[in-house]
């Protein structure tokens, strides 16, 4: 029996909780060792709410953070993890005008957060506070809602919502934005890092990627990076991007490792580095004198708004960019996709599918 047979009625009314659902649930500071799979009644979306068959997760390294039990914001007992997701509407409450049965969609990690600057108020998250996606179906608020770029298929549309929108937002959210011709260095070949290379691409960039992994150096340039830096061979890459800028330092550098102190040697003077993450553990405590000397803006950014979910989707749809995938997981096995992904290094996001 398909998953949706269940479901009878219209789009236009809630579906009536005819059957179980499968959704797996986790303990902040259990580790990968407390997912576990239960099965709920069939949610019923009410007033503003659209019920979702998931399709495709994906991870990232917040999941991980939750689960260890040190990400940054508050996590609900007993959660449905996951925050990145993509899927198929299948009913919709009252009021719901935007989408109906058969749109696909994903949705934004900070579901009241629309446009203009982050809040306080907009603190609640999928995969934190509130359940996640790991789970056959999700109810979620229409308002929450994007959709899918036509050429993308659900497990690559999963990928978006907090790696991808997170890169956006890194490169074009500050009230300038990347400009043709600016140089912009990436760290790394986490999710974060290979959307920033091909969104630096799109927007005309030149782009110079660091990796201590030196196998991975041809996929980066065959991605889009111009230079290659191996910090195996020079930790100190804030030398090198000096050396390829001819002094000047680079435009914009997207730090997903927490490196602030080499990140302010190599941006040129009144660039701008994105403070995206803390990958590489304990950060160095940085020397404000950094700051004075450089004259850069360092911004710290939580993913983005669905303003810039949808902006960002229509550059997407326009050059229809693929996103970088490195394995898929069935459903079943969820736990072997999170120690996957914590400790072999993908290049490209780790997917689990439902399809």
């Amino acid at each position: 029996m398909s998953r949706l047979d269940s479901i009878q009625r219209p789009a236009s009314e809630p579906a009536a909780p005819a059957r179980t659902i499968r959704s797996y649930h986790a303990r902040s500071g259990g580790g990968i060792a407390s997912l576990a799979v239960r099965e709920h009644p069939m949610p019923v979306p009410g007033p503003g709410e659209v019920l979702v068959a998931v399709r495709a997760v994906s991870l990232s390294f917040r999941e991980l953070l939750v689960l260890r039990g040190s990400y940054v914001l508050p996590v609900r007992p007993d959660v449905v993890p996951v925050s990145d997701g993509a899927g198929e509407v299948v009913a919709t409450g009252p009021g719901v005008g935007t989408v109906a049965a058969g749109d696909r969609v994903t949705a934004t990690l900070f579901p009241t957060w629309q446009h203009g600057p982050f809040g306080a108020q907009h603190l609640p998250q999928l995969g934190g506070s509130l359940d996640g996606l790991l789970t056959e179906f999700a109810v979620l608020p229409e308002t929450a809602l994007v959709p899918i770029p036509a050429h993308l298929s659900y497990r690559e549309a999963a990928t978006l919502p907090c790696a991808a929108v997170t890169a956006w937002n890194a490169l074009t959210g500050d009230g300038r934005g990347v400009r043709a011709g600016d140089t912009v260095v990436t760290l790394g070949s986490g999710g974060v890092s290979l959307f920033a290379i091909q969104f630096a691409r799109l927007l005309g960039a030149r782009v110079i990627a660091t990796t201590g992994d030196p196998a991975k150096a041809a996929r980066l340039r065959a991605l889009g990076a111009d230079e290659v830096v191996d910090r195996r061979d020079t930790p100190d890459w804030d030398g090198p991007v000096r050396e390829l800028t001819a002094g000047r330092g680079a435009d914009r550098i997207i730090d997903v490792v927490g490196t602030l102190d080499r990140s302010l040697r190599a941006v040129a003077i009144e660039g701008h580095v994105a403070c995206v993450g803390f990958v590489g553990g304990a950060p160095v405590p940085l020397d404000p004198r950094l700051l004075f000397a450089s004259a850069a803006t360092v911004r710290a950014l939580a993913v983005g708004s669905r303003a810039q979910f949808l902006e960002m989707n229509r550059a997407i749809g326009a050059r229809e960019l693929r996103p970088v995938i490195d394995r898929v997981f069935g459903f079943d096995d969820a736990p072997e996709a999170y120690r996957y992904y914590e400790s072999a290094s993908p290049f490209g996001k780790v997917v689990i599918a439902l399809d």
